[in-house]
């Protein structure tokens, strides 16, 4: 009545090994390929390196060892023993090591190694016990805004001077 598939089972496949009932391969088009592109894996600074000056990209960054410039990438991770000196701009932060300067982005992680020394402007915030943090703390919708303003104060939190009768 019922039988049982043999996909899963181990050994090789009937098409594999018969490859005369089995039907042809599409010929391949003009149109674009259907795979998905892969991601590229993150660039990753060694420890053993020092860089001065400035570093942009549309992807994603791991430093471990040292930048004297700012940093602006989809993802930023700084390790345990590396160090960036500059301004840090990223969608997701992780700071795992020491940032001296601003951090800039949607999301920002302190975990229980870094070391801040500078002012963070972030949508989210986590920050793990035992991270060392000296500046200041402000949430803003668009953190990652050139100039990173504060945001204004509304009428509402404004205090007026009470009119007299």
């Amino acid at each position: 009545m019922f039988s049982k598939s043999k996909i899963n089972e181990p050994g090789p496949k009937a098409s594999e090994t018969d490859t005369s009932t089995a039907p042809q391969a599409a010929k391949p088009t003009d149109s674009a390929p259907v795979t998905p592109k892969a991601k590229p894996a993150a660039s990753v600074l060694s420890s053993d390196l020092l860089i001065t000056g400035n570093l942009k990209t549309s992807g994603d960054i791991k430093v471990e060892g040292q930048v004297e410039g700012d940093v602006r990438a989809h993802l930023l991770t700084v390790g345990e023993g590396a160090t960036v000196k500059g301004e840090v701009v990223a969608d997701d932060v992780v700071v795992n090591g020491r940032v001296v300067g601003r951090v800039r982005g949607l999301k920002v992680r302190l975990t229980s190694t870094a070391r801040v020394e500078g002012d963070i402007i972030h949508k989210t915030i986590a920050i793990e016990s035992g991270a060392h943090f000296e500046g200041s703390v402000q949430r803003q919708d668009d953190p990652l805004a050139t100039g990173a303003k504060k945001m204004p104060t509304t009428p509402a939190a404004e205090t007026k001077p009470a009119a007299k009768p």
